[in-house]
């Protein structure tokens, strides 16, 4: 959808199409690669690609302690660099010895759920997981995806498909609709809890908000109201029969951004609430279930 995807790029794209991440003032310099501390510009041959990534291994990096692993992915037409920047994930990362990746699409984005290409995204990601567990010793039961727009789909359609390897998404202004989602046994086949953030005044959020209402139907979610403690947001959380969580928050006044992000194409600072925190604690408290 408009940015975690669509191509219809038009269903998905209009403001995501034409807002691109500017490259982050320090990228990443090339190294070989080696399971140390420090930022890392790296390459998985997938499908006769070489896929690229970025890899933040925090200062306290320490392979023995199994670290946790999020992997975050840009928006249509972005780069590893554009979400970098914007989601800001790297300072909780530092904090928290988590690893973070951000890989590269495709010309500029992931074939997800209403675009873009026609690459195997699903595979990449499930190999790239199984990469960073096996060679950087990642957890792999606390291993967490996130995007925005068309990245934000590509966390769902993941999370569909990728059975077992993503204990929770964290999706910004993306959402859980096409022609894949038809099908009402197109959920995960195992738990995987879901946060999400959606613009009142994005133009997709009636399919956003559209696309959750049906995840939870489906997982025999039962959301109920909480307290946002901020104007103009909205709050649910669902228990799910699996075992799962969805957390949804609106924020009335917001388009097609992140929320809190301070620098970026699609940056929200004034949105009154921060979802990089939000969706960083919600992963820390939903490590996958059996």
């Amino acid at each position: 959808m408009v940015a975690v995807l669509t191509g219809l790029c038009l269903i998905v794209v209009a403001p995501a199409c034409g807002e691109r991440g500017r490259p982050s003032p320090a990228p990443p310099s090339a190294s070989s690669e080696s399971p140390t501390a420090g930022d890392h510009d790296l390459t998985l041959t997938h499908n006769g690609l070489d896929r690229t990534y970025l890899l933040h291994a925090p200062p306290g990096y320490d392979p023995s302690r199994s670290p946790a692993l999020v992997i975050a992915l840009h928006f249509y037409p972005g780069s590893a660099t554009g979400i970098r920047e914007l989601a800001g994930l790297e300072a909780r990362a530092d904090k928290d010895n988590v690893l973070v990746a951000y890989p590269d699409g495709v010309a500029g984005g992931f074939n997800a759920l209403v675009c873009c290409g026609s690459a195997d995204d699903v595979g990449f990601l499930t190999a790239l997981t199984d990469h960073l567990v096996q060679t950087w010793h990642a957890d792999p039961n606390r291993v967490f995806l996130t995007g925005i727009s068309n990245g934000g789909d590509m966390s769902f359609r993941a999370a569909v498909e990728s059975t077992g390897r993503f204990a929770a998404i964290g999706v910004v202004s993306g959402g859980y609709s096409g022609k894949l989602t038809t099908a009402a046994s197109y959920v995960p086949k195992s738990p995987v809890s879901v946060i999400t953030f959606i613009g009142g005044q994005d133009r997709y959020a009636s399919t956003f908000r559209t696309g959750i209402q049906t995840w939870q139907q489906r997982l025999t979610c039962r959301p109920s109201p909480k307290a946002s403690g901020v104007p103009g947001v909205t709050h649910t959380v669902a228990g799910c029969a699996d075992g799962s969580e969805v957390s949804v928050y609106t924020i009335a006044d917001m388009g097609h951004s992140w929320p809190g992000a301070t620098t970026g194409s699609l940056a929200a600072s004034s949105a009154g609430l921060s979802a990089t925190d939000l969706m960083w604690d919600f992963f820390a408290a939903h490590p996958r279930r059996a």
